[in-house]
């Protein structure tokens, strides 16, 4: 699993997220990673940036998204 580093946190921010913890019975690793997890969610298929595939036999380019590749909703 892989790990972060934050520096430069402020303290009444620090503060807040041990507090937010407290509410929701966490520590306050695992309030950030709940955070984390929560705005990672947050990411959809619209928010998918396009990007452009090159036709060999035309030489054209035109964008596409995973979606219209695959026809699926995946990530």
């Amino acid at each position: 699993m892989k790990s972060l580093h934050i520096r430069g946190v402020p303290e009444p921010t620090i503060d807040r997220l041990k507090r937010r913890a407290a509410r929701h019975h966490r520590s306050l690793q695992g309030e950030l990673l709940a955070l984390l997890e929560e705005a990672a969610q947050q990411f959809s298929a619209d928010d998918e940036e396009a990007f452009e595939l090159l036709t060999v036999k035309t030489g054209r380019r035109q964008p596409w998204t995973r979606g219209e590749i695959y026809e699926d909703d995946a990530r």
